[in-house]
Protein backbone atom coordinates (compact mmCIF):
# COMPACT_ATOMS: atom_id res chain seq x y z
CA UNK A 1 0.00 0.00 0.00
CA UNK A 2 1.46 3.33 -1.03
CA UNK A 3 0.26 6.35 0.91
CA UNK A 4 0.80 8.66 -2.05
CA UNK A 5 0.10 8.17 -5.72
CA UNK A 6 0.66 10.51 -8.67
CA UNK A 7 -1.61 13.50 -8.34
CA UNK A 8 -2.40 13.00 -4.65
CA UNK A 9 -1.34 15.42 -1.95
CA UNK A 10 0.72 13.73 0.75
CA UNK A 11 0.60 15.89 3.84
CA UNK A 12 3.08 16.44 6.63
CA UNK A 13 3.58 19.13 9.23
CA UNK A 14 6.29 17.13 11.03
CA UNK A 15 9.78 18.52 11.39
CA UNK A 16 12.67 16.53 12.84
CA UNK A 17 14.42 18.64 15.44
CA UNK A 18 16.94 16.34 17.19
CA UNK A 19 18.57 12.92 16.97
CA UNK A 20 20.62 10.69 19.27
CA UNK A 21 21.94 7.15 19.44
CA UNK A 22 23.65 4.62 21.66
CA UNK A 23 25.46 1.30 21.35
CA UNK A 24 26.76 -0.80 24.27
CA UNK A 25 30.47 -0.77 25.07
CA UNK A 26 30.91 -4.54 24.85
CA UNK A 27 31.98 -5.66 21.37
CA UNK A 28 31.57 -9.12 19.85
CA UNK A 29 33.96 -9.59 16.92
CA UNK A 30 33.98 -12.22 14.20
CA UNK A 31 37.05 -13.71 15.86
CA UNK A 32 35.07 -14.04 19.08
CA UNK A 33 32.34 -15.90 17.21
CA UNK A 34 34.91 -18.33 15.82
CA UNK A 35 35.33 -19.64 19.37
CA UNK A 36 31.57 -20.03 19.85
CA UNK A 37 30.35 -21.72 16.66
CA UNK A 38 31.78 -23.24 13.50
CA UNK A 39 32.38 -20.08 11.48
CA UNK A 40 35.19 -17.80 10.35
CA UNK A 41 35.90 -14.12 10.05
CA UNK A 42 36.45 -14.50 6.30
CA UNK A 43 33.07 -16.22 5.79
CA UNK A 44 31.13 -13.71 7.91
CA UNK A 45 32.64 -10.70 6.12
CA UNK A 46 32.11 -12.23 2.68
CA UNK A 47 28.51 -13.27 3.31
CA UNK A 48 27.26 -10.44 5.55
CA UNK A 49 29.76 -7.57 5.49
CA UNK A 50 29.83 -7.63 9.30
CA UNK A 51 33.03 -7.39 11.33
CA UNK A 52 31.72 -6.75 14.83
CA UNK A 53 28.59 -5.98 16.75
CA UNK A 54 27.86 -4.24 20.08
CA UNK A 55 26.34 -6.46 22.74
CA UNK A 56 24.44 -5.33 25.82
CA UNK A 57 25.94 -6.23 29.18
CA UNK A 58 24.26 -9.00 31.15
CA UNK A 59 22.46 -6.43 33.29
CA UNK A 60 21.80 -3.99 30.42
CA UNK A 61 18.44 -4.09 28.67
CA UNK A 62 16.48 -2.33 25.94
CA UNK A 63 15.24 0.33 28.34
CA UNK A 64 18.81 1.17 29.40
CA UNK A 65 19.86 1.65 25.78
CA UNK A 66 16.79 3.78 25.09
CA UNK A 67 17.54 6.05 28.04
CA UNK A 68 21.15 6.43 26.88
CA UNK A 69 20.08 7.31 23.32
CA UNK A 70 17.64 9.95 24.56
CA UNK A 71 20.30 11.43 26.85
CA UNK A 72 22.69 11.53 23.91
CA UNK A 73 20.08 13.44 21.91
CA UNK A 74 19.36 16.08 24.54
CA UNK A 75 23.09 16.57 25.19
CA UNK A 76 23.62 17.53 21.54
CA UNK A 77 20.56 19.65 20.71
CA UNK A 78 18.84 22.56 22.47
CA UNK A 79 15.61 20.66 23.01
CA UNK A 80 13.57 19.78 26.06
CA UNK A 81 11.31 16.86 26.81
CA UNK A 82 8.86 18.24 29.36
CA UNK A 83 6.39 19.23 26.63
CA UNK A 84 6.54 15.94 24.71
CA UNK A 85 2.95 14.81 24.35
CA UNK A 86 3.45 11.36 22.82
CA UNK A 87 6.16 8.69 23.02
CA UNK A 88 6.51 5.92 20.43
CA UNK A 89 9.03 3.12 20.91
CA UNK A 90 9.69 0.61 18.15
CA UNK A 91 11.14 -2.59 19.60
CA UNK A 92 10.88 -6.36 19.39
CA UNK A 93 12.78 -6.85 22.66
CA UNK A 94 10.98 -4.93 25.42
CA UNK A 95 12.20 -5.58 28.96
CA UNK A 96 8.56 -6.28 29.76
CA UNK A 97 5.52 -6.51 27.52
CA UNK A 98 3.84 -4.20 30.01
CA UNK A 99 4.60 -1.68 31.24
CA UNK A 100 5.64 -0.58 27.76
CA UNK A 101 9.08 0.82 27.05
CA UNK A 102 7.37 4.08 26.12
CA UNK A 103 5.87 4.26 29.61
CA UNK A 104 9.32 3.59 31.05
CA UNK A 105 10.67 6.54 29.05
CA UNK A 106 7.93 8.78 30.42
CA UNK A 107 8.88 7.84 33.97
CA UNK A 108 12.66 8.04 33.47
CA UNK A 109 12.57 11.57 32.05
CA UNK A 110 9.66 12.75 34.19
CA UNK A 111 7.67 13.82 31.15
CA UNK A 112 4.26 15.25 31.96
CA UNK A 113 0.93 13.74 30.93
CA UNK A 114 1.39 12.24 27.48
CA UNK A 115 0.38 9.36 25.27
CA UNK A 116 2.66 6.37 24.92
CA UNK A 117 2.83 3.14 22.97
CA UNK A 118 5.27 0.46 21.88
CA UNK A 119 5.26 -0.62 18.23
CA UNK A 120 6.21 -4.11 17.11
CA UNK A 121 7.10 -3.98 13.42
CA UNK A 122 10.51 -5.68 13.69
CA UNK A 123 13.11 -4.14 11.38
CA UNK A 124 10.53 -1.78 9.90
CA UNK A 125 9.73 -0.43 13.35
CA UNK A 126 11.53 2.91 13.17
CA UNK A 127 10.02 3.99 9.86
CA UNK A 128 6.61 2.71 10.95
CA UNK A 129 6.87 4.85 14.08
CA UNK A 130 7.82 7.88 11.99
CA UNK A 131 4.74 7.37 9.81
CA UNK A 132 2.51 7.12 12.87
CA UNK A 133 4.10 10.19 14.43
CA UNK A 134 3.46 12.14 11.25
CA UNK A 135 -0.22 11.19 11.38
CA UNK A 136 -0.55 12.07 15.06
CA UNK A 137 0.99 15.48 14.44
CA UNK A 138 -1.30 16.09 11.47
CA UNK A 139 -4.30 15.37 13.69
CA UNK A 140 -3.56 18.58 15.54
CA UNK A 141 -4.04 16.88 18.88
CA UNK A 142 -0.30 16.37 19.45
CA UNK A 143 2.58 18.78 18.90
CA UNK A 144 5.78 16.99 19.92
CA UNK A 145 6.54 13.28 19.65
CA UNK A 146 9.58 11.35 20.85
CA UNK A 147 10.28 8.50 18.41
CA UNK A 148 12.64 5.69 19.41
CA UNK A 149 13.94 2.54 17.72
CA UNK A 150 15.78 0.05 19.94
CA UNK A 151 16.53 -3.63 20.17
CA UNK A 152 18.63 -5.92 22.35
CA UNK A 153 18.73 -8.81 19.91
CA UNK A 154 21.60 -10.52 21.73
CA UNK A 155 19.07 -11.39 24.44
CA UNK A 156 17.05 -13.49 22.00
CA UNK A 157 19.82 -14.86 19.77
CA UNK A 158 20.56 -18.58 19.72
CA UNK A 159 24.35 -18.72 19.92
CA UNK A 160 24.34 -22.37 18.90
CA UNK A 161 22.81 -21.51 15.52
CA UNK A 162 25.70 -20.50 13.25
CA UNK A 163 23.32 -19.18 10.57
CA UNK A 164 21.82 -16.49 12.81
CA UNK A 165 24.15 -15.80 15.74
CA UNK A 166 26.68 -13.98 13.54
CA UNK A 167 24.08 -11.46 12.44
CA UNK A 168 22.67 -9.63 15.42
CA UNK A 169 23.72 -6.78 17.68
CA UNK A 170 22.21 -4.25 20.06
CA UNK A 171 21.57 -0.51 19.91
CA UNK A 172 19.10 2.36 20.17
CA UNK A 173 18.29 5.64 18.48
CA UNK A 174 15.95 8.51 19.23
CA UNK A 175 14.59 11.52 17.40
CA UNK A 176 12.10 14.30 18.04
CA UNK A 177 9.31 15.04 15.59
CA UNK A 178 7.47 18.31 16.13
CA UNK A 179 4.60 20.13 14.47
CA UNK A 180 5.95 22.82 12.16
CA UNK A 181 4.85 26.40 12.95
CA UNK A 182 4.22 27.06 9.24
CA UNK A 183 2.59 23.71 8.53
CA UNK A 184 5.37 22.56 6.18
CA UNK A 185 6.84 19.23 7.20
CA UNK A 186 10.04 17.28 6.59
CA UNK A 187 8.27 14.04 5.67
CA UNK A 188 7.73 14.11 1.90
CA UNK A 189 6.28 10.65 1.26
CA UNK A 190 5.56 7.35 2.99
CA UNK A 191 5.03 3.72 2.03
CA UNK A 192 3.93 0.58 3.87
CA UNK A 193 3.39 -3.02 2.80
CA UNK A 194 2.87 -6.35 4.55
CA UNK A 195 2.94 -9.97 3.44
CA UNK A 196 1.88 -11.97 6.48
CA UNK A 197 2.12 -15.25 4.58
CA UNK A 198 5.91 -14.96 4.91
CA UNK A 199 5.86 -14.65 8.68
CA UNK A 200 6.94 -18.25 9.13
CA UNK A 201 10.31 -17.43 7.55
CA UNK A 202 11.42 -15.01 10.31
CA UNK A 203 10.00 -15.16 13.81
CA UNK A 204 10.47 -15.35 17.54
CA UNK A 205 7.96 -17.36 19.53
CA UNK A 206 7.58 -18.55 23.09
CA UNK A 207 3.81 -19.05 23.41
CA UNK A 208 2.89 -21.11 20.35
CA UNK A 209 4.36 -23.81 18.15
CA UNK A 210 2.67 -22.77 14.91
CA UNK A 211 2.07 -19.78 12.64
CA UNK A 212 -1.05 -20.14 10.55
CA UNK A 213 -0.87 -23.90 10.84
CA UNK A 214 2.83 -24.01 9.96
CA UNK A 215 4.87 -25.68 12.74
CA UNK A 216 7.64 -23.51 14.23
CA UNK A 217 10.30 -23.70 16.92
CA UNK A 218 8.93 -22.16 20.13
CA UNK A 219 12.18 -21.49 21.97
CA UNK A 220 11.94 -17.74 22.48
CA UNK A 221 14.88 -17.14 20.14
CA UNK A 222 15.14 -15.66 16.64
CA UNK A 223 14.55 -18.26 13.93
CA UNK A 224 15.16 -17.36 10.30
CA UNK A 225 14.93 -19.07 6.95
CA UNK A 226 17.79 -17.06 5.51
CA UNK A 227 17.26 -18.14 1.92
CA UNK A 228 13.59 -17.12 1.86
CA UNK A 229 14.19 -13.82 3.65
CA UNK A 230 17.04 -13.01 1.27
CA UNK A 231 14.84 -13.80 -1.74
CA UNK A 232 12.07 -11.55 -0.43
CA UNK A 233 14.40 -8.68 0.49
CA UNK A 234 16.26 -8.61 -2.81
CA UNK A 235 13.15 -9.25 -4.90
CA UNK A 236 9.91 -7.91 -3.46
CA UNK A 237 11.50 -5.21 -1.30
CA UNK A 238 13.56 -3.82 -4.16
CA UNK A 239 10.44 -3.71 -6.37
CA UNK A 240 8.51 -1.90 -3.65
CA UNK A 241 11.24 0.72 -3.18
CA UNK A 242 11.25 1.42 -6.91
CA UNK A 243 7.46 1.74 -6.95
CA UNK A 244 7.51 3.97 -3.87
CA UNK A 245 9.93 6.40 -5.48
CA UNK A 246 8.19 6.38 -8.86
CA UNK A 247 4.70 6.88 -7.43
CA UNK A 248 5.93 9.94 -5.58
CA UNK A 249 7.91 11.49 -8.42
CA UNK A 250 11.37 10.56 -7.14
CA UNK A 251 14.16 9.08 -9.23
CA UNK A 252 17.40 7.72 -7.83
CA UNK A 253 19.20 10.99 -8.61
CA UNK A 254 16.78 12.87 -6.34
CA UNK A 255 17.87 10.86 -3.29
CA UNK A 256 20.97 12.23 -1.56
CA UNK A 257 21.19 9.35 0.93
CA UNK A 258 19.58 5.93 0.91
CA UNK A 259 19.44 4.52 4.45
CA UNK A 260 17.95 1.01 4.40
CA UNK A 261 17.64 -1.36 7.29
CA UNK A 262 21.10 -2.86 7.83
CA UNK A 263 20.19 -6.52 7.40
CA UNK A 264 23.46 -7.46 5.73
CA UNK A 265 25.72 -5.93 3.10
CA UNK A 266 24.84 -8.36 0.32
CA UNK A 267 21.18 -7.35 0.56
CA UNK A 268 22.08 -3.65 0.65
CA UNK A 269 24.34 -4.03 -2.40
CA UNK A 270 21.54 -5.69 -4.38
CA UNK A 271 18.99 -3.08 -3.28
CA UNK A 272 21.34 -0.38 -4.58
CA UNK A 273 21.86 -2.22 -7.85
CA UNK A 274 18.15 -2.76 -8.47
CA UNK A 275 16.95 0.70 -7.38
CA UNK A 276 19.73 2.55 -9.19
CA UNK A 277 20.87 4.36 -6.05
CA UNK A 278 24.68 4.25 -5.98
CA UNK A 279 26.30 2.48 -3.06
CA UNK A 280 28.33 5.65 -2.55
CA UNK A 281 25.09 7.40 -1.55
CA UNK A 282 24.01 4.66 0.84
CA UNK A 283 24.52 4.66 4.60
CA UNK A 284 24.48 1.51 6.72
CA UNK A 285 25.42 0.47 10.23
CA UNK A 286 26.04 -3.16 9.35
CA UNK A 287 29.85 -3.40 9.38
CA UNK A 288 30.46 -2.50 13.02
CA UNK A 289 27.00 -3.00 14.53
CA UNK A 290 25.52 -6.00 12.74
CA UNK A 291 21.76 -6.22 12.33
CA UNK A 292 20.17 -4.18 15.13
CA UNK A 293 16.58 -4.39 13.84
CA UNK A 294 14.59 -1.25 14.78
CA UNK A 295 17.80 0.59 15.70
CA UNK A 296 19.75 -0.02 12.50
CA UNK A 297 18.47 2.91 10.42
CA UNK A 298 18.92 5.30 13.34
CA UNK A 299 22.50 4.18 13.95
CA UNK A 300 23.41 4.68 10.29
CA UNK A 301 21.60 8.03 10.08
CA UNK A 302 23.16 9.40 13.24
CA UNK A 303 26.64 8.35 12.18
CA UNK A 304 26.06 10.25 8.95
CA UNK A 305 24.91 13.30 10.88
CA UNK A 306 27.88 13.21 13.26
CA UNK A 307 30.51 12.77 10.54
CA UNK A 308 29.00 15.54 8.40
CA UNK A 309 27.78 13.36 5.52
CA UNK A 310 24.11 14.13 6.15
CA UNK A 311 23.43 17.84 5.75
CA UNK A 312 20.40 20.09 5.99
CA UNK A 313 18.44 20.26 2.77
CA UNK A 314 19.29 16.74 1.63
CA UNK A 315 16.66 14.19 0.67
CA UNK A 316 16.88 10.91 2.60
CA UNK A 317 15.14 7.64 1.82
CA UNK A 318 14.75 5.63 5.03
CA UNK A 319 13.47 2.11 4.42
CA UNK A 320 12.85 -0.68 6.90
CA UNK A 321 11.99 -4.28 6.13
CA UNK A 322 11.85 -7.48 8.15
CA UNK A 323 9.74 -9.78 10.29
CA UNK A 324 6.08 -9.81 9.42
CA UNK A 325 7.03 -9.75 6.64
CA UNK A 326 6.75 -5.97 6.72
CA UNK A 327 8.11 -2.97 4.84
CA UNK A 328 7.87 0.73 5.69
CA UNK A 329 9.63 3.70 4.14
CA UNK A 330 9.72 7.47 4.37
CA UNK A 331 11.38 10.11 2.27
CA UNK A 332 12.39 13.10 4.36
CA UNK A 333 13.93 16.47 3.80
CA UNK A 334 16.68 16.63 6.43
CA UNK A 335 16.57 20.02 8.15
CA UNK A 336 18.96 19.92 11.12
Amino acid sequence: MTTTVPGSAFRSNAIISAIGSYTPSRVLTNRDLESIVDTSDEWIVRVTGMRERHIAADNEYTSDMIFAAVRNMISRYPVKLDDVDYILVATSTPDTFFPSMAARVQAEFQIGPCGSADIQAACAGLTTAMQLANGLLLSGIFRKILVIGADALSKITDYTDRTTCVLFGDGAGALLMEASPDGQGDVLAAYAETDGTGGKHLYRSSLTDQIGGHPITANGKIVQNGREVYRWATGKVSESIQRFMADNGFASEHIDWFIPHSANMRIIDLLCEKTGIPKERTLSSVEFNGNTSAASIMLALDEGVRNGSVKAGQKLLLYGFGGGLTQAGVIVNWSI
